[in-house]
């Protein structure tokens, strides 16, 4: 897979791996059904207002409930595609790098000796792709991880992967 741009807090001699492309289509899919959600829930006012049950409610916030809905879920259609590339992971020999975010850049580093269990998840939506979510657990609630949009083979290779690394470290102890 492609090397991931880097940014000014990745370390300078690892290559991250991408997440599947599908990925921007499930995210896609999923935010237009929530927009579609929230987008009916504001529209019920203008609705009412323009079949004169509620003739009182003042037509502005009428119109602009949904309209501001409609253009929140525009911005976060058309950022989907940029968060998804920004997503990327590498294993190393002690831990695990997991990086994302387009503006406010993140590498987190979960050490594979302070993994209690690796957990892999499907939703619906991710199924229907042949996708999976990892979820690394810790000791700490802070360092739990999640890796969203591997393809369903790479997440079972890399679950079997950390888990006998994390074993491995703590037998060590």
């Amino acid at each position: 897979m492609p090397k991931q741009h880097s940014s000014a807090i990745d370390p300078t001699d690892v290559t991250f791996l991408r997440v599947s492309p599908k990925l921007t289509t499930v995210r896609l899919i999923s935010g237009a059904i929530g927009a579609l959600i929230f987008l009916a829930i504001t529209s019920a006012p203008l609705i009412l207002k323009l079949t004169g049950v509620w003739a009182g409610y003042p037509a502005w916030l009428a119109w602009a409930a949904p309209a501001f809905v409609v253009l929140v879920a525009a911005w976060s259609m058309i950022l989907i595609p940029r968060q998804v590339r920004a997503i990327g992971y590498a294993e190393r020999n002690e831990d695990l790098l997991i990086r994302g975010g387009i503006m406010f850049h993140r590498v987190m580093v979960v050490p594979y000796g302070r993994m209690q269990y690796v957990d892999v998840t499907m939703g619906p939506l991710e199924r229907a792709f042949g996708l999976s979510t990892i979820h690394l657990h810790t000791a700490s609630p802070g360092t739990n991880a999640e890796l969203n949009g591997l393809p369903a083979a790479e997440a079972a290779r890399l679950r079997e992967q950390l888990s006998a690394r994390g074993e491995a470290k703590l037998a060590g102890l």
